[in-house]
């Protein structure tokens, strides 16, 4: 068995400070090393039975679909569960095909001969390139297009000129005047994109830019968390999966990739923060407070994510001052809106009143119950479906973090207020559920990242998606 984290001084050093009596007590190292469990004829016949329930899911969520359309019981989705339209594409996929397959060939033997910094960076880098391979199958015109539709945040900016605080003030009061998306959240997405065009980087281009490279460096948030928590082994054997997950075609380019990015990074920085003395853990463990904070204030849909790093405090079990450091983070978050003029409660309650008024309210909450789920199953991937019977196998942290996302899913699906437009909202949680994949057997690996890159070609061939 291999130590996953090497020598002990190897860790130490990288903290770059000398360890004192007061301190020593503070550190600690993660070095769970996992065995694979055996395959059975028991483990091959469960992870069929899986694999059945997650095709029949899709299935059964798709030909409801399609009755309701026949009896046009829906009118905002033309491919539900799915939001967008049914399509055809063939040739335009190539460069994207060959994009998933040279991940294939190449990160899995990178997870077993990299450094694990080199390591991060290519998994950064295969994420963009699969991301963007996607996208370009609409064209490299298309590719920051979305950002520039009538009903997302770039056009409510002439409203913001040159007083955003003014504009914040008023946001709640004027907000069934402003686009879709804008009326859907709070004001956080609107003010990072006007102080994005502040500094000069204007228009879509700029602003898909920022959300495929930030929501692309999920993968990486979600490794170090995983190292952090559960042992390197695991982080390695799960990234090749993080890398090609379905979950990509909502990347490139939707704001929805932002609020990955920032949701997976403050989990990350917090689980860094709860290994290091509390001298050390502050400045991390406050910056992973801010932007965990954030969250409320970029997406509503966001509150239940607070499951996921709450995993991570009960299972490192950090520092009392880096704990203290991370919530003063998160709460300056809120005074500081509330200083602007933006109460929360004040917005949610307005949204609420938009989302009534808007024709969302108008879709079937049972059937959306149901096929939101399935929408679940077809980011994640039918590899995440066919570890989740060996789950017992894998650290509990790992286990854990995957339980953590699917309860925020669960929670919004229930709420009602996620009626479809899921394989976007819901993937600042869905990745978090994807290293379950690390339980399948590592001889198999490539097959099922084949399956995997499958559903993610499959599902850009055939949804033409507004985003």
């Amino acid at each position: 068995m291999i130590n996953p984290y090497g020598a002990m001084t190897d860790r130490l050093q990288a903290h770059a400070e000398p360890l004192t009596s007061s301190s020593v007590r503070h550190v600690t190292i993660t070095q769970q090393v996992y065995t694979e469990p055996p395959i059975t004829v028991g483990h091959r016949r469960a992870a069929t039975i899986a694999l059945g329930l997650w095709a029949g899911l899709i299935v059964v969520a798709f030909g409801w679909g399609a009755v309701l359309l026949s009896h046009d019981a829906l009118h905002l989705d033309a491919f539900p569960p799915l939001h967008g339209h049914l399509r055809l594409q063939t040739w335009q996929l190539i460069p994207a095909l060959v994009a998933g397959v040279g991940v294939i060939l190449a990160l899995p033997a990178a997870t077993a001969r990299l450094s694990w910094r080199p390591l991060l960076l290519a998994a950064w880098l295969a994420t963009l390139g699969w991301t963007v391979a996607l996208a370009l199958s609409d064209g490299v015109s298309q590719l920051a297009a979305p950002f520039a539709a009538r009903n997302e945040y770039l056009p409510v900016l002439p409203a913001m000129g040159d007083r955003p605080l003014s504009w914040l003030r008023s946001f709640t009061g004027e907000l069934l005047a402003y686009p879709t998306h804008v009326k859907g959240h709070p004001p956080l997405p609107d003010l990072i994109l006007w102080a994005l065009d502040r500094v000069g980087a204007r228009g879509p281009g700029p602003a898909a830019a920022l959300a495929i490279a930030v929501g692309a460096s999920a993968v990486v948030a979600v490794a170090v968390t995983v190292r952090s928590v559960a042992g390197e082994e695991l982080a390695r054997r799960a990234l090749p999966y993080l890398v090609l997950g379905p979950w990509a075609i909502s990347v490139a380019t939707s704001m929805d990739a932002l609020f990955l990015g920032v949701a997976a990074w403050g989990t990350a920085l917090l689980a860094l923060a709860s290994h290091r003395t509390a001298q050390q853990g502050m400045a991390p463990a406050s910056l992973a407070g801010v932007l965990l904070g954030s969250l409320p204030y970029l997406s509503y849909g966001l509150v239940p994510f607070a499951a996921i790093p709450f995993v991570v405090l009960l299972v490192a079990r950090p520092a009392t001052r880096v704990l203290i450091g991370a919530v003063l983070g998160a709460v300056s978050v809120a005074a500081l809106f509330a200083a602007g003029g933006f109460w929360w409660p004040d917005g949610v309650s307005a949204t609420r009143i938009a989302w009534e008024l808007d024709a969302g309210a108008l879709r079937p909450y049972t059937f959306f119950l149901i096929g939101n789920l399935a929408v679940l199953g077809l980011i994640t991937g039918p590899a995440v479906a066919a570890a989740v019977p060996r789950i017992r196998s894998l650290p509990r942290p790992v286990a854990l973090l995957g339980a953590a996302a699917l309860l925020g899913m669960i929670v919004l699906d229930l709420s009602g207020y996620t009626r479809g437009e899921v394989q976007r909202i819901w993937i600042p949680y869905a990745v978090w559920f994807v290293p379950v994949a690390a339980a399948l057997p590592k001889g198999r690996t490539r097959a099922w990242l084949a399956a995997q890159v499958g559903v993610g070609l499959l599902l850009q061939a055939t949804l033409q998606a507004p985003w």
